[in-house]
């Protein structure tokens, strides 16, 4: 089966990363798409992190009726900080029957040849790019490259931190079920959500 890999803190998931995830599925030939939350991204800092589980939990809430969809929790059991590398390494090892892809905005691939053992992941991975703006589409070494005009929401996941910091809604801006579950949690109405 073709299974996109769209890792993320998502912190918190976003309607922007579904409509996203949702056009991938609809303009490509993947079948299914991960939802690979990171416990801790090597380029993120710590302190701005919701916990782990509390963010895999909000991922869970946002893609349960999609069937195509799946919040996967694989990087929580790996050496942290989660390199992607050793990520695919696993997947490929207790899932064989997935031939896996990856999924990621423009500004990530401008910085892929940063990642750890950058060279494996272009050569033996397919990956699928969504432009973001100010961030120009451009080519890469990538083996298997595939760029996607994706609708884009200006939605980010800072905004919704901010908005809820001071008090205000985010309704329609994360799935119905997500602005519920933090607000009745209380999620990152304190400045360092790593202590919730």
């Amino acid at each position: 089966m073709k299974t996109g890999l769209y890792f993320g803190s998502f912190n918190p998931i976003h309607n922007g990363h579904l409509i996203i995830a949702q056009h991938v599925l609809n303009e490509t030939d993947l079948e299914q798409i991960w939802f690979v939350v990171s416990p801790q991204n090597p380029f993120k800092q710590q302190k701005t992190l919701l916990n782990e589980y509390d963010r895999l939990y909000l991922v869970n809430l946002a893609v349960q009726k999609a069937n195509n969809f799946k919040a996967v929790d694989i990087e929580f059991n790996l050496p942290k900080p989660s390199y992607t590398v050793n990520t695919l390494a696993y997947l490929q090892e207790k899932y064989p029957q997935h031939q896996f892809a990856i999924i990621m905005g423009s500004d990530s691939l401008q910085n892929l040849d940063k990642w750890k053992n950058a060279e494996t992941i272009m050569q033996n991975f397919p990956i699928y790019v969504y432009t973001r703006p100010g961030f120009p589409a451009q080519q890469s070494l990538v083996k298997e490259l595939h760029f996607l005009k994706a609708p884009l929401l200006e939605i980010s996941a800072t905004h919704i931190r901010e908005l809820i910091h001071s008090g205000k809604s985010i309704k329609y801006l994360v799935p119905e079920e997500v602005c519920e579950e933090i607000e009745k949690a209380g999620y990152y109405k304190l400045k360092n959500p790593s202590k919730q």
